[in-house]
């Protein structure tokens, strides 16, 4: 096995590219890992830590370096890779060359297409200020994508947004529809009576996909960043947001998700409530549902059930407002919603190993990992994570897994220089391997979130690494479950079915929700718990 590698100075390409750039060469033949990157620090120290590059040469990078690094069988394969990244990144330049040239700046932008009222921004979070202020005084509404930005920095943004008339969704909002448009991560979903609001991505998405798979469809979903209702931001963009969904005529029920507000935020929230006129479902994961519903809101404690919530509204004649017993103690497993497809949703019995007990949680989408964590706890106790930073079970290094943990490896600290894994799945493709080698871990859990701007076979990437670590969890004398939930429909280019047709073969069982994978795997680490203590009497 040999490593060989190429560095350019100042030759910049975007992440997306390179990552297909990277898929292309690990698919050669005597290829093992393959990577064409920029030479930022975060992207150093993934090199180094994959065995690309040794210290002393990933030290030397600068960030605007472009470094080619293979591992391979021997030189001839080495240099052929290097030789093939050359002309994909070459043939891509001459391919790109008769395109009429982008605008650079957002006044530019705004010259060529005077039609638009909104700009998507995606830039390092250092300049998203900037870029985003420049939008607002053009009188464009802001869907601002990138991470990073300081909340100072939003806040700010949010008042100038605020005081124009915009509408200023995110930073690091992920995801929206609009007017049946999605933008950034969006499955594809028809137009409908549920409007949403969102401070999550992956929240918005399942909710949109579920009320898809159940029938209906969205008249908009709005996302707000993920810390909109905190004490910090006040709901500034969640309150103009909820206002346009009420005096929208074509949105019967709306939905709010998030995890739970500010406790000053909260107060204000559910005071605003009643004041829309139209049925409410709060899905606040984690929450005290008493102040929505003194507030005539419908609480909902998982995703599955706030979209099985706004179908049933929805569905009342004139979408009208239910008497609240019509829907209280809704089933998790509503009828509204799509059949349960689970492969395993009620495991048979598994013969765990000695010291096999631990579930661990390797998500790419923020919401879904809270949701998970909610979910565990209430079963299995304690859940170490990373998606709560101030809780007493946080993750001290959050690439380091301690009992039951789950991580949100789209979180900031994962996505610093670097793809963010529904579009790039090294990151969790090489900690499923890490985490499977543990002869502690009993159960692995996993999302799958298919769309637009998602990987073009998230579940294809996936399957031969979910073979190998429990391959060799057989050869070792352990099984390995793998449990997931693929958020998605059948109108999504990768297609539901086929992905999850793809997991089975792998042999992961898969969920009708997040939250139905999150209560089969406590369900198996019961199990596990129980063969443990029945092996010790």
């Amino acid at each position: 096995m040999i490593r060989r590698h190429v560095v350019q100075p100042d030759r910049y390409y975007d992440s997306v590219r390179l990552m297909a750039v990277s898929g292309q060469l690990e698919a050669l033949p005597g290829v093992h890992r393959a990577a064409a990157m920029m030479g930022t620090a975060a992207n150093r120290d993934l090199l180094r830590d994959a065995g690309l590059l040794d210290a002393e040469a990933a030290a030397a990078l600068q960030p605007s370096d472009l470094v080619i690094a293979v591992q391979a069988d021997d030189d001839r394969a080495a240099e052929a890779a290097l030789a093939t990244a050359e002309r994909l990144l070459t043939a891509g330049e001459r391919a790109a060359a008769p395109v009429e040239a982008a605008p650079r700046t957002i006044e530019a932008a705004r010259e060529r297409f005077p039609e638009a009222n909104l700009a998507l921004i995606s830039v390092p979070g250092p300049y998203a200020h900037y870029e985003a202020k420049q939008a607002l005084r053009q009188g464009l509404h802001v869907l601002l994508f990138s991470d990073n930005v300081p909340v100072e920095v939003e806040v700010s943004l949010k008042q100038l947004a605020r005081a124009t008339g915009l509408l200023l969704m995110g930073p690091d909002c992920g995801t929206a529809y609009l007017g049946g448009i999605g933008l950034g991560f969006a499955n594809v979903v028809r137009r409908g009576p549920i409007g949403v609001v969102a401070a999550s991505g992956t929240g918005l998405q399942a909710i949109a996909s579920l009320v898809h798979n159940a029938g209906l469809g969205l008249s908009h979903g709005i996302g707000v960043g993920g810390r909109d209702l905190s004490d910090a931001v006040r709901g500034l963009a969640t309150f103009m947001a909820l206002d346009a969904l009420a005096a929208d005529p074509s949105t019967a029920v709306i939905v709010i998700v998030s995890k739970p507000p500010g406790a000053r935020t909260a107060a204000a929230l559910y005071e605003h409530l009643p004041r829309l006129g139209k049925p409410v479902v709060t899905c606040l994961l984690g929450a005290d549902p008493a102040g929505a519903r003194a507030a005539g809101a419908y609480p909902a404690t998982t995703l599955e059930e706030a979209a099985a919530l706004a179908v049933r509204l929805a569905r009342a004649p004139a979408a009208k407002e239910p008497a609240p017993r019509a829907v209280e103690g809704l089933p998790a497993d509503a009828s509204v919603l799509a059949p349960e497809r689970a492969t395993g949703a009620r495991p048979a019995q598994v013969a765990f190993a000695p010291g096999q007990r631990w579930v661990r949680g390797l998500f790419s989408g923020g919401t879904l990992a809270s949701e998970a964590v909610w979910v565990l706890q209430s079963v299995l106790g304690p859940v170490y994570s990373n998606v709560e930073a101030d809780s007493a079970r946080a993750l001290p290094d959050p690439r380091q897994s301690r009992e039951h943990t789950v991580v949100d490896l789209g979180a900031d600290e994962f996505t610093r220089g670097r793809p963010h894994p529904m579009i790039d799945p090294r990151e969790r493709l090489a900690r499923l391997q890490r985490e499977a080698a543990d002869p502690s871990v009993a159960v692995l859990l996993l999302d799958v979130v298919l769309g637009r701007g998602a990987h073009p076979d998230p579940a294809g990437a996936l399957a031969p690494t979910l073979r190998e670590v429990q391959a060799r969890a057989r050869a070792a004398g352990r099984v390995l479950p793998v449990v997931a939930w693929v958020c998605g429909t059948e109108d999504d280019p990768q297609r539901l079915s086929d992905q999850q047709a793809k997991l089975a073969a792998a042999g992961v069982l898969f969920c009708a929700s997040n939250a139905a994978a999150a209560r089969t795997a406590a369900a198996l680490a019961q199990q596990a718990t129980t063969s443990r203590a029945g092996a010790q009497t």
